[in-house]
């Protein structure tokens, strides 16, 4: 990728090219503006890469570069049946957990009885403790059986209060397995879900780079899809400019495919992270007018509006040397000048020099 930084100053030609560093030439004042030069292409708006979900044989892929697909669509499938049977397994164990709620539930069927026996069990202790408790308050039997009968009592309410629980706690862990269940009975479908290729948003097919037949991994990318409703103009910029660019700067776009028309733009957007394959800053520029073509894609060359001055005074740049300094006529050692706007041809001089000075020649 090739930058340019380039000034136009439209009537001074005659003068600068006639000295070619080999003659005398005085400075002139003229209207200048600097460009920056970027390459670019033509995209269309919320462009993005449909990809594959999941692993597996790409199937029903019947669409074409061009076609306009709806949000929602199902472009194709991803033939895996992994995900099918992980979503049947979980279904099936969720139906178990949803039994082991219920009272026929095999555990809870058991403890049911075990605490109807405990139940009965009780009764009876507490029966014979009672009796046991009259006898004694009539002076009958002995202080060792009364309180043997008290201590059964005591052990069978024990008894059931503790299956009482365990019920209570195996019920409560059934209901914990239930809820894990059928989280995964959700994600599970969540995922066979992935073996679907669903359009996120319209638009139109601009790129198509799987087939049917073939074998896609998750994160691969199935097709291209764009809004060419909004054309923009996407620009590569060089590192040594982009500190020149500005949102809203006019932008002069010439499209490879069309030549002798300038489109007039804006810049719209600069993102803020270098881009390692291009080795550029990449810009946006939004068009002000309608293009004739609008194919994505389409190569470009823009220049942007960084700057402009009126009544510049200009001096050809191979006049200029080394520390800013100039050979003027008349003065027997260099002036040192202050440069604005830099060119490859030319140099706005700010301080330094008149616009009646003549340059002489550097010395080789």
């Amino acid at each position: 990728m090739k930058f340019i930084t380039f000034f136009i100053a439209a009537l001074c030609l005659l003068l600068f090219n006639s000295c070619k560093n080999e003659k005398e030439v005085k400075p002139i004042i003229q209207d200048i503006k600097e460009l920056v030069f970027a390459s670019g292409e033509l995209e269309w708006d919320n462009a993005y890469n449909l990809t594959a979900q999941t692993d597996g044989v790409l199937l029903n892929a019947n669409f074409e570069v061009g076609n306009k697909v709806l949000m929602g669509t199902v472009l194709a499938s991803v033939d895996n049946k992994t995900n099918e049977i992980n979503t049947q397994i979980a279904k099936e164990q969720l139906a178990i957990a949803n039994e082991n709620l219920t009272l026929n539930a095999p555990q809870i069927q058991q403890l049911e009885q075990n605490i109807q026996f405990a139940e009965s069990k009780y009764k009876q202790d507490k029966i014979q403790a009672e009796r046991y408790e009259r006898l004694r308050q009539q002076d009958i039997g002995t202080k060792i059986e009364y309180e043997n009968a008290q201590l059964n009592a005591q052990n069978s309410l024990a008894n059931l209060s503790a299956l009482q629980k365990q019920k209570l706690q195996v019920l409560q862990q059934a209901k914990v397995q239930q809820i894990s269940t059928k989280g995964q009975v959700q994600n599970s479908e969540a995922v066979q879900k992935f073996n679907q290729i669903v359009v996120p948003e319209s638009g139109t097919i601009i790129k198509k780079l799987k087939t049917k037949g073939d074998y896609v991994r998750k994160g691969e990318v199935i097709a291209v899809i764009a809004d060419e409703q909004k054309v923009e103009a996407v620009l590569n910029v060089d590192e040594n400019n982009i500190g020149k660019i500005k949102i809203g700067q006019s932008v002069f776009i010439q499209l490879n495919t069309d030549k002798k028309k300038i489109y007039n733009g804006k810049i719209s957007e600069i993102l803020p992270a270098f881009d390692e394959q291009t080795q550029s800053f990449i810009c946006k520029v939004t068009f002000v007018e309608t293009l004739n073509s609008s194919l994505f894609g389409t190569q470009l060359e823009a220049n942007v509006l960084v700057g402009e001055k009126k009544n510049a005074l200009l001096i050809p740049r191979e006049y200029v040397g080394y520390g800013n300094k100039v050979n003027v006529k008349g003065k027997e050692q260099p002036v040192i000048i202050k440069s604005g706007i830099l060119s490859t041809d030319y140099v706005d001089v700010l301080e330094g020099i008149t616009k009646d000075d003549v340059l002489l020649p550097l010395k080789q």
